[in-house]
């Protein structure tokens, strides 16, 4: 509606132009389910490189098979990922109290994912820390809470990533209330309060009584004292020639002496002996192999020597662990501790999952988009029927989802003949899908949890990346095989076929990987599942068939604006321009057949694809066609002689 005109002059409103734009989605957003060392149950994690991998999901593990194939879809050239733990194990917990005891608050491994705790289990659990002070602006009700994570290196505890949550209170009112806070951002841990209170947890180390300064000018001038920082008691001698004045001198003093008693073990040589209020407190140091996290720091005086007046054991010293862990053997005030360990392979029920639930690979529900789906333990459950009752209705769900499905062989699988009699039952199962394809030998990678030594693999994962690779090359047109479709970090095959073995193979529509000499490993095939000359079908090979789906889901996204809209001819005219720009596009960047657009496509929307009947139930038919480019599979080349002998 034009605006109102009220006085004379100049008035501007703007015109929409009709015309609207459809982009291309990805094309290699790859989906992986199965087991990993780590990370929440049941609920997608998106991966945009290695690092993400290792953070989230543990990386590279040796129980985890699909752990390899996604290793092997980044260094093949993979981007985007969705990973889908299944199957897990059992969740680390602790419970620690405050110094008096009065109130609990219990770490669960895991994280917040809408609203909700989502576990965490695995040994890795094992690996958390979790530090409490009071350095805070009101230490009597505001404390500090870090959450490390560590590794082992040559014997010690490297920490690789901490959280740090400071001035969080007890309150549940407090806008900085411990729960909130950490369960909203951590990705480590999540709190419970299992015993209602407001006391604060008990800080981590060894904390002395109450300090009074006016008490050092008594001190013995040589002093006694029997210290053990976990692993045994030595005898620390202390010189005090001169009196400490305040407590820090008191605690640099203590700090010396014990450092100066074992200097070639950095357990003691490192220790620190800090102020912390008006007490002392003492913690050993970490960069030893005898450092554990539950060990506990405890001061006596020496047996006979009552010169010690630092009041050490004074009112209301208390000794704690140095670090709460939840592989900590319960001491100090943490009560409770519950080891996290590593979970079996998954089930076919657990890969599987359950709709209604989102769990297994329905857990995807939770993510917008994927393009290409992986579940290499699927093929390690032992038959081929066990393998179907998660493959075929992952074929389902592909479907759904405009996706394509890789299905890996068995590791049992090692001669022409096994493989020709596996895809026998595969399509005895119903699994020959023009959405799935399927790549054989297995390949063999170095195992770097193994000294690198060769380890065999499902394909599905290399080829996952390959195709990444191949879509972001030259577009998801084009066959990723042949003599530039190199597979990276492949060192061997469990079988190395040969002409005549790939010409028994690929008309059956099983993909070859193979050694091409000079061109080192290469993916030999492009077929569909439904690709065996046998079935003649529309959508032998995977390239035609990808393209398709690349079609169908950038049509579905970029007509969404058309729901609702008058059903009449503009509609129509501005679909079929929309589109026709949206695959005139893909005809400049040669995806199709045909050296003119006429050639290459057709869209047509109008009174014939809707009729009256159509209008009146509320519906818009749009007909969409392409030329699509075969692969050359076959190139023939004939040769004649030439008779020059004429005149």
């Amino acid at each position: 509606m034009p605006v109102a005109l009220t006085y004379p002059g100049v008035y501007i409103q703007e015109i929409p132009s009709g015309s609207r734009s459809i982009s291309g989605v990805a094309t290699s957003i790859a989906a992986f389910v199965g087991g990993f060392s780590r990370g929440p149950l049941n609920s997608p994690v998106t991966l945009f490189h290695v690092g993400d991998f290792d953070t989230h999901l543990g990386g590279v593990h040796t129980d985890s098979e699909t752990s390899y194939a996604i290793s092997q879809f980044y260094l093949n050239g993979g981007g985007q990922a969705v990973a889908v733990r299944v199957g897990g194990g059992t969740t680390g917990d602790m419970i620690v109290q405050s110094w008096n005891g009065s109130t609990s608050l219990s770490f669960i491994a895991g994280r917040q994912i809408q609203d909700a705790l989502v576990e965490d289990p695995g040994r890795w659990n094992n690996h958390i820390r979790v530090d409490i002070d009071y350095l805070t602006s009101d230490p009597a009700n505001l404390f500090n809470l870090l959450v490390t994570e560590i590794r082992h290196v040559d014997g010690l505890e490297v920490p690789v990533r901490s959280e740090a949550f400071r001035n969080v209170s007890m309150v549940t009112t407090h806008p900085r209330n411990v729960l909130s806070v950490v369960n909203d951002d951590s990705l480590m841990v999540q709190l419970e309060l299992p015993d209602a209170g407001t006391d604060m947890p008990a800080p981590t180390g060894f904390y002395s009584g109450v300090q009074t300064v006016n008490t050092y000018a008594d001190m013995a001038d040589d002093t006694t004292l029997q210290v053990d920082l976990g692993t045994g008691s030595h005898d620390v001698s202390i010189v005090a020639t001169t009196k400490p004045t305040t407590i820090a001198e008191a605690a640099l003093m203590l700090q010396n002496a014990i450092r100066d008693t074992r200097p070639e073990d950095p357990l003691w040589a490192q220790c620190q002996v800090v102020v912390r209020a008006d007490r002392i407190a003492i913690f050993s140091g970490r960069n030893s192999p005898e450092y554990r996290s539950g060990q506990m720091v405890s001061i006596n005086e020496s047996a006979g020597d009552a010169g010690s007046v630092l009041m050490l054991l004074a009112g209301s010293a208390e000794a704690n662990v140095q670090q709460y862990a939840m592989n900590n053997v319960v001491a100090g005030h943490q009560t409770e501790a519950t080891p996290g360990t590593d979970g079996v392979t998954p089930t076919a029920e657990q890969l599987r999952g359950n709709r209604a639930l989102r769990t297994g690979m329905y857990a995807l529900e939770d993510i917008d988009l994927f393009n290409i789906m992986s579940i290499p333990e699927a093929s390690d459950l032992g038959s081929v029927a066990a393998m179907s009752s998660v493959i075929s209705p992952a074929i389902s769900y592909c479907e759904e989802q405009r996706a394509f499905l890789l299905i890996d062989p068995p590791d049992d699988v090692n001669s022409v003949e096994e493989a020709s009699d596996w895809l026998d039952e595969v399509a005895g199962a119903g699994l020959r899908h023009r959405n799935t394809a399927a790549y054989y030998p297995r390949v063999q990678v170095p195992d770097p949890n193994n000294e690198n030594r060769l380890r065999t693999i499902a394909p599905s994962g290399t080829v996952a990346g390959l195709y990444a690779r191949k879509d972001t090359e030259s577009g998801v047109w084009t066959a990723a095989a042949g003599i530039t479709a190199g597979l990276r970090n492949v060192i061997s095959f469990n079988h190395s076929l040969t002409n005549n073995e790939i010409g028994l193979l690929n008309p059956i529509g099983l993909n070859c990987l193979r050694n091409g000499g000079i061109s080192g490993n290469i993916a030999w095939g492009v077929r569909t599942l439904r690709g065996a000359d046998a079935l003649a079908s529309e959508w032998a090979y995977i390239p035609v068939r990808r393209t398709a789906l690349f079609i169908e889901e950038s049509l579905f996204r970029g007509l969404q604006w058309a729901v609702f809209q008058p059903n009449d001819e503009p509609l129509w005219s501005e679909i079929r321009i929309a589109v026709t720009n949206f695959m005139q596009g893909l005809f400049r960047q040669k995806a199709f057949q045909g050296s003119a657009p006429e050639q290459a496509f057709l869209v047509k929307c109008d009174a014939e694809t809707t009729t009256p009947a159509d209008r009146a139930a509320g519906r818009v038919n749009v007909l969409v066609g392409f030329a699509p480019k075969n692969p050359a599979e076959f190139v023939v080349v004939s040769l004649q002689l030439m008779n020059n002998s004429g005149s």
